[in-house]
């Protein structure tokens, strides 16, 4: 099934009911045993591990949160590119993206309540390969902009509710 089979069959369940548009998603994480650091995740039928390098008590035995973070903006720019390039009709033979962020440990250490825990700046570099002329580039980058969700995430507050058990 091509991207724009994907995008006329949503458009279509959408305006049959608008609650088609509705989606949610959950992610379970559990402590792995006889670990500090290592958290198991499972996602629908994966599963993946998460650690810390050894400079903040892990054992790297693979990324950590906030390069899983990084990660996930980086792949989720790269599917939004595809799915945009699609849906405008924009030729588009390849994508690469990088993105690099700082973070202060000032903030998730509690050296310093006023330092924020989180990035204080992530910067994404794209590489577009394709046909069209650099403007029409510009206007994918704008659409991909102002619709991919985690770059929304990373740029807006989310409101957030924990509940402890």
């Amino acid at each position: 099934m091509s991207l724009t089979d994907v995008i006329d069959g949503t458009r279509q369940a959408v305006r049959t009911d608008r609650h088609n548009a509705a989606v949610s998603f959950s992610v379970d994480h559990a402590l792995a045993p006889n670990t500090a650091t290592v958290v198991d995740v499972r996602v629908r039928d994966h599963a993946f591990t998460v650690d810390e390098p050894p400079a903040l008590g892990g054992t790297d035995q693979a990324a950590n949160p906030v390069e899983y973070a990084l990660a996930s903006l980086g792949s989720c720019q790269v599917i939004t590119y595809q799915f945009w390039a699609a849906r405008l009709g924009i030729p588009l033979d390849a994508v690469r993206v990088k993105v690099d962020g700082d973070l202060d440990l000032h903030g998730f250490f509690g050296f310093d309540e006023s330092t924020r825990p989180g990035f204080s700046d992530v910067r994404v570099s794209v590489e577009l390969d394709g046909p069209a002329a650099p403007e029409v580039y510009e206007q994918l980058r704008r659409a991909v902009d102002e619709h991919c969700p985690v770059l929304d995430l990373f740029r807006n507050q989310t409101p957030v509710t924990t509940t402890v058990r």
